[in-house]
Formats: C-alpha cells, structure tokens, sequence
C-alpha cells in the first residue's frame, strides 16, 4: 500500500492515544485498522443502530432528563444491582475525577495503569505509586498490595481488573479475600472496565457491595458495550455517603439524549449483547496463540479484550507503531507513555478474527 501521511505531533500531545480520524484525516480512515483504541467490535448490532439513527432527530432536539434515577433503573435491568446503588456519568473519566476529587485523601495506585487515575489527582502528595514486577509479568499480589498500603499509612486503594494496559486478572476469589482484609480502609476504588471479558460468567464484584461499603466500582461502557462516542460510564457503591458526594458534584444533563436511549436498550439487547462479549473472547483466545508463535515478542495472558506485547528484536514501541502506520495501515498503542513500562510495550485489541490477520501478517513481516 501507499505509505500513510501522519500527523506525528499530535503523539507527543497527550498521554492518550489521538483518533484515527486526528491522526490521518476523515478521508483516508478506510485505509487503516484500529488495534489501538479498546472496544466490543460486534456490539451494538445493525438492528440497535438502526433504532439509534431513527432516534437521532428526535434527541438532538430535547434536554436530557433531569431525573438520573431514570436511566439508573434502566442500567440496574442488566447489571443486577439496586438503581439507588449506581451513579452514571458522561465516561467513567467524569466518575473517575470526581472520585478522587472528592473522596480521596491519598491513594495507593498499582502501576503501570489507566493513566487517568494519576494525572487527574490535585498533587503528588496524594498519590503513592506501587510498581508491578515485569519478571512476574506485571501481575498485582494482593497480599503484598495490602501490606504496603497499611505500611504507607494510605486511606484509599486502586485496584484495576482486569488490569489496563497489562490485561491480567484477578479472580473473584482473590479479590474477595482482598476487600475483606482491607474492612478498615477508607476506600477501595475497583475499575471493572474489562471485567465482562474475564470469563463466560462474568466475575464482577458488583453483586458484593452490600456487604463492603467501602468499595466502589467503576465501569466505562465505551470499552465492553463498544460505545466511546456516546461517553458512558458508571460507578457502584453501597455507601450512601460516597453515592451522596459524588452526585453533588455531576452537573445537570451530564448524560446526553442519545445516550439516555441507549440506556432504555440494554434490556432488550441484553441477550445480543453477551453473545457478542463471548465472541471477543474467543477472538482474544486466538489472536493470543497465534501471537505467541511470532519470534520477537513476549505476549503476556489476558483477561481482557487487548493484549499486551513487550518488543525483544529490536525496535520501540514508537518505532513500531509508525512503521506498522505507515506502511500497513495498521494502528497500535505505544504504551512507552504509561508509568511504570518502559518504551519496548505496545498493546493491541481484537477487532475480529478477519481484521486480526491483518495485524499478525504486518507483526511477522516486520519480525521476520
């Protein structure tokens, strides 16, 4: 193919990913396969889309609703959790900042990790950073997790699972243990944003916040839903006091129309949806065997839609992705940016098994 012209600033302007459409214009989108931006390639369906583009008119002309218990109740069909218990923001960014904003006093953060939950805190002085061992492939031990947090003298605790951008899992089992050694503290913050990828049942804690107040659950729906563009995300607590304070400080109308109706979809897409999330699974399953064949990379398991790949035969992570973009048309996420990886770590999500052989052909072009 023709090499892509790229607009190589803007990879230098933030420690996220820029677009596509940023990256090489509207024009050429057709030209390049999206590995780097993490989604659910076959959810929402035709039919849920089609239902959205006639609701378009419509919902470009009216307000949001000024009642959020609303949409909670139509959340809360699919989640299995009381409607009181959910908060819903525009983006689990919007939940994620208000969280820490308001609730922390200081926060032990595992790394490397979804870079929002540092940047977005008031100083240094209220984050302690807890590096994860490359030789155990980043994997968090929770008992030594605990241990430095109560050593730390630390009132909060971020756990992510599965882990962003590393993809491993902690089991339920684990966890629980977890939340019920660490009773005391002030505030376990578990973003579950991958958490429907971990298995054919779905391991989440949400069905344990009752009996642990102090937890709270953070899920963005761009990533398991497939929606970034509709900027959803929501939080789950039992704590009357947390739920308290972070709806004193979400603006009105923070959840637009077109993403209210969604929201009144979930129930009747609910079957569609987790026939779907099973599908990312498998193609997670064999983009991950038929990546451990290729000489140059170490892959790392995952409990998640993407994968994590350390470079051994030479390149960074930069160099590989602009080579990968240039002349595959094929986008990666260079994660040298994220704290606690050096600069030989790219990610790369499933976007189906038709589209993922475009991937592994550049990757053993490139290797080989």
């Amino acid at each position: 193919m023709k090499r892509l012209e790229i607009n190589h600033h803007l990879f230098y302007e933030t420690s996220h990913s820029p677009s596509l459409v940023d990256i090489v214009g509207e024009k050429m989108l057709g030209r390049v396969l999206d590995f780097c931006f993490i989604e659910n390639p076959y959810y929402p369906g035709k039919r849920l889309l089609r239902k959205l583009k006639r609701k378009l008119p419509v919902v470009i002309k009216s307000y949001p609703s000024s009642n959020p218990t609303l949409a909670q109740k139509d959340l809360a069909t699919v989640i299995h959790t009381h409607p009181n218990h959910i908060v819903i923001g525009n983006g689990a960014t919007e939940l994620i900042t208000i969280i820490e904003n308001q609730l922390v006093e200081n926060i032990g953060i595992p790394i490397p990790t979804f870079s929002e939950y540092i940047e977005k805190l008031r100083s240094s002085d209220q984050v302690k950073l807890f590096q994860l061992p490359a030789e155990n492939r980043y994997q968090l031990d929770l008992d030594e997790y605990a241990g430095w947090i109560n050593a730390e003298g630390l009132s909060a605790a971020l756990i992510i699972n599965p882990g962003n951008p590393t993809g491993q899992f902690i089991s339920t089992e684990k966890m629980l243990g977890f939340l019920e050694q660490m009773r005391d503290l002030q505030l376990i913050l578990v973003d579950e944003s991958f958490i429907d990828f971990a298995g054919e049942e779905v391991p989440s804690l949400i069905p344990f916040i009752e009996k642990y107040p102090n937890v709270i659950i953070v899920r963005s729906m761009s990533k398991h839903c497939g929606i970034p563009g509709l900027r959803l995300g929501y939080c789950c607590t039992s704590n009357a006091d947390f739920l308290r304070k972070i709806r004193s400080a979400l603006p009105i109308w923070n959840i637009n129309t077109l993403a209210e109706y969604f929201l009144t979809q979930l129930k009747d897409t609910d079957r569609e949806y987790h026939i779907a999330r099973k599908k990312v699974i498998a193609d997670v399953e064999d983009l991950y065997l038929k990546l451990k064949t290729i000489q140059g990379f170490e892959v790392y398991p995952t409990g998640s839609n993407f994968i994590l790949l350390k470079i051994t035969y030479g390149p960074t992570a930069y160099e590989l992705q602009m080579k990968l973009l240039e002349e595959y048309g094929v986008y990666v996420r260079d994660c040298s940016n994220k704290v606690g990886l050096d600069k030989y770590h790219i990610r790369v999500a499933s976007q189906g098994r038709k589209k993922d052989k475009f991937l592994l052909k550049a990757l053993v072009e490139l290797a080989g």
